[in-house]
């Protein structure tokens, strides 16, 4: 790779985060965490075994769903994001949780901690919006000392949000060269082929989360409208194409329908892979 090329991939490498971090700034994620999965970081926390006196890294953390059950776990924990925006509200939930910890901005693929830092990284659907998974990985198992543990919550691709993801994509731009879509962190042969043979006592369950909050399709997709980074942005992107705009709407609230309508409970059920592992 030449020099000039090298800058131009860095650049393009600058903007895409840039971008990223705007779009989980939008809208509003802490309060859909707070509705929609708060559950799942005290899952993912008992899963990992954190305990009192563990220093605990939580990558992409957004605004502490499982950075802040870790910490009332009495664990020293980072809550680390490329979005610093989203630490406001975890340090009040924070302090309303009696707990404190630490909030640092951060990129998934270039962490600034050291080697072995952590007795045990977690990430509960973060780290797979990180656009190249092998860089994401490699930090996850860096920061991590031989003997620690390893977490993961990620949507899956066959689950609800992995088709969300699957509708939006006609309207959303092309992966930048080199990025794999986020839900391919869902699927358990991409992720052990991701740790590869740096980790021991691999366990990957598929579970769900059930969400009752919306009686329709209609209500989940204005929902996620106002509410989801990735939504908004595929949005605006379409803004000036009213055609698009009613396409999507279409499939999206089609998609919820369909879902709603075929559960007893009438309730959206989304479905994650729950990966917990050790490191050599």
């Amino acid at each position: 790779m030449t020099d000039t090329t090298a800058t131009t991939a860095s650049d393009a490498d600058r903007e895409l985060k840039a971008r990223h971090r705007s779009m989980w700034a939008s809208g509003d994620y802490p309060t859909l965490a707070a509705d929609l999965i708060w559950s799942l970081g005290p899952r993912l926390v008992a899963a990992t075994g954190i305990h009192d006196g563990d220093r605990v890294l939580d990558i992409a953390a957004g605004s502490g769903n499982a950075s802040i059950p870790a910490a009332e776990r009495g664990a020293a924990v980072v809550a680390s994001d490329l979005a610093p925006e989203l630490f406001a509200v975890g340090r009040r939930t924070a302090a309303e949780a009696g707990v404190a910890l630490e909030w640092r901005e951060a990129d998934a693929e270039d962490l600034p901690f050291e080697d072995a830092a952590f007795d045990a990284a977690v990430s509960c659907v973060g780290i797979m919006f990180a656009p190249h998974h092998e860089a994401a990985a490699s930090e996850l198992l860096r920061v991590v000392r031989p003997g620690g543990r390893i977490g993961l919550l990620s949507w899956t691709p066959e689950g609800f949000i992995g088709r969300m993801f699957g509708v939006m994509k006609p309207f959303a731009p092309p992966l930048p060269e080199g990025a794999t879509p986020a839900p391919r962190w869902g699927d358990e042969a991409h992720v052990r082929e991701l740790l590869g043979d740096q980790v021991d006592d691999v366990v990957a369950v598929r579970e769900t989360v059930a969400i009752p909050r919306f009686s329709s399709g209609a209500e989940f997709r204005d929902y996620f409208k106002s509410h989801y980074g990735p939504t908004i942005a595929v949005y605006r992107r379409i803004a000036d194409d009213p055609d698009a705009v009613r396409a999507l709407d279409d499939a999206l609230a089609l998609l919820g329908d369909e879902q709603i309508a075929g559960d007893a409970n009438r309730t959206l059920e989304w479905e994650y892979l729950l990966v917990t592992a050790t490191r050599r």
